[in-house]
C-alpha cells in the first residue's frame, strides 16, 4: 500500500462501482436508532465493535475468526453497534459478512466501506446495515450531502467521518447527527489520539460523536470518554485473548 492510501482505495472503488447494478430495495432491518441510543445512554462510553480481518496498516489481523461468534460476543457484552468491513481488496471484508452478522444480531450494524455511490448504499441496506459510513475526505461536500440525504431518505443513519477541523465543519454544515473523528490520517495512515481531543473543543450540542482508531486500552478510552459518546474499536478486539473482557474494559463509566 502506497502512502497515498485514500486516493488508491478510491480509485479501486470507482472500478467496483462501475460493476455494481442498482439492487431492488428490500425491507429495512428493524432495530433501535443509534443516535437515540447514544443520546439516552450517556452514563458510559458506548462501544462500536468492529469485525475486521485485515487492514492496510496492520496486514492480516485475524483471518480465522468466526465472524458471527465474534459479533455475538460483542452484542452479549453491551456493544452499541457492530461495524462490519465490507471492503474486499484492502480489508479482506465482504458484503456477505454484513448480511450474515446482521441476520444474527439484534443491534444496529454499520456498513464499513468507502462509499461513493448510491448503489453501494442500497446494497449495504439490503445486506442488513442500518447505518452507513460516509468519509468527508473521500467526497466533495455537495456529493457528500447528496449521499447523506439519499441514505437518510431510505431510513438509514449515517456515521460521517472527519479527521480535522475543516472536515468537522463540513459534517456540521450538512447536518450530520452522528459524527466520527478518525484518529488515523487516511493519507499517511498514522494515528494520534490527540486528534480527538483537539477536535472535541469544536463539538456542538445536537450531534453525537464517536472517536475512531488508536484506542487499544481502558486508558485510551478514558482519555476520550469525557468528550465522546462512543468509540469505534477494531484491532484491539480482533486481537484480544478475551474479547468479552476487552469490551468491558473499554466501556468507561461516565457516572
Amino acid at each position: 500500500m502506497s502512502k497515498a492510501f485514500l486516493p488508491t482505495i478510491l480509485e479501486q472503488k470507482e472500478k467496483e462501482v462501475a460493476q455494481l447494478v442498482m439492487e431492488d430495495l428490500q425491507p429495512l432491518r428493524q432495530t433501535y436508532r443509534l443516535y437515540d441510543f447514544l443520546k439516552s445512554n450517556q452514563n458510559k462510553l458506548q462501544i462500536i465493535s468492529e469485525v475486521k480481518k485485515a487492514s492496510p496498516s496492520m496486514g492480516d489481523i485475524n483471518l480465522d475468526v468466526d465472524i458471527v461468534a465474534q459479533a455475538k460476543t460483542y452484542e452479549e457484552n453491551g456493544a452499541a453497534m457492530i461495524s462490519v468491513l465490507t471492503d474486499e481488496v484492502f480489508f479482506k471484508g465482504d458484503i456477505s459478512y454484513l448480511k450474515e452478522i446482521s441476520s444474527q444480531v439484534a443491534i444496529p450494524t454499520l456498513a464499513k466501506d468507502f462509499i461513493i455511490d448510491e448503489k453501494q448504499i442500497v446494497r449495504s441496506r439490503n445486506a442488513g446495515a442500518t447505518v452507513i459510513l460516509l468519509i468527508v475526505a473521500a467526497l466533495p461536500e455537495a456529493r457528500l450531502k447528496e449521499l447523506y440525504d439519499f441514505a437518510t431518505s431510505l431510513g438509514l443513519e449515517v456515521l460521517v467521518e472527519t479527521h480535522n477541523l475543516p472536515e468537522l465543519e463540513v459534517a456540521h454544515r450538512i447536518g450530520a447527527e452522528i459524527i466520527g473523528v478518525n484518529n488515523r490520517n487516511l493519507v499517511t495512515f498514522e494515528t494520534d489520539i490527540n486528534t480527538s481531543l483537539e477536535l472535541s473543543t469544536h463539538f456542538k450540542d445536537k450531534p453525537v460523536y464517536i472517536s475512531e482508531s488508536a484506542i487499544f486500552t481502558g486508558q485510551d478510552a478514558a482519555l476520550v470518554a469525557p468528550y465522546f459518546n462512543g468509540i469505534l474499536v477494531g484491532t484491539a478486539l480482533m486481537t484480544a485473548d478475551n474479547v468479552a473482557e476487552k469490551v468491558k474494559e473499554l466501556q468507561i463509566d461516565k457516572g
